[in-house]
């Protein structure tokens, strides 16, 4: 299994794992052709892959989903508070599968393990990824750790972590 960061932070998230036959993309925060060209730096195209799971509707991580997701036949996989608070883009989203927070699933040769963090907003998830050898974990926005939260991340092989400077969140 291998994963690559698209890009991280306030004007967008997106990463890409990779299980071989399976590709999947965690997050669109950016434009089609911004994706695209980070795709490309990868050597990739983005009829490769399989779905783009949303871990939540905040714009850093779902501006470009809807546009991406039409454009190249990439179903949406998000979960239903997620799919609620996207508000007006539910619209837009003609390809999408909803999931439960706390239920695995696969696609193609990934499992995926979705699991709530605490974060403002209406179902926010994260994920873990599994090609039957490895595990990664991946853990962005997220405001504190819970218990399930570390349960979950402690059976990871690797973990990808993004950190953004929060100097209230620091101070409390």
């Amino acid at each position: 299994m291998r994963f690559a960061s698209l890009g991280s932070g306030s004007r967008g998230n997106a990463l890409v794992v990779d299980a071989g036959e399976t590709r999947v993309m965690v997050d669109c925060g950016f434009s089609t052709r911004s994706v695209v060209e980070r795709l490309s730096r990868l050597g990739l195209e983005p009829a490769c892959l399989d779905a783009l799971l949303i871990t939540h509707e905040h714009s850093d991580h779902v501006s470009g989903a809807a546009r991406f997701s039409a454009r190249y036949g990439v179903p949406v996989v998000l979960t239903h508070g997620t799919f609620v608070g996207l508000g007006r883009m539910q619209a837009q989203l003609q390809n999408y599968r909803l999931v439960d927070s706390h239920a695995a699933f696969s696609i193609g040769r990934l499992e995926v393990q979705p699991f709530p963090v605490p974060h403002d907003a209406r179902e926010p998830v994260q994920y873990a990824f599994s090609d039957g050898s490895k595990r990664l974990g991946v853990l962005t926005d997220c405001g504190s750790i819970t218990a399930h939260v570390a349960e979950v991340l402690r059976r990871c092989d690797a973990l990808v972590i993004e950190c953004n400077h929060d100097a209230s969140l620091l101070a409390s």
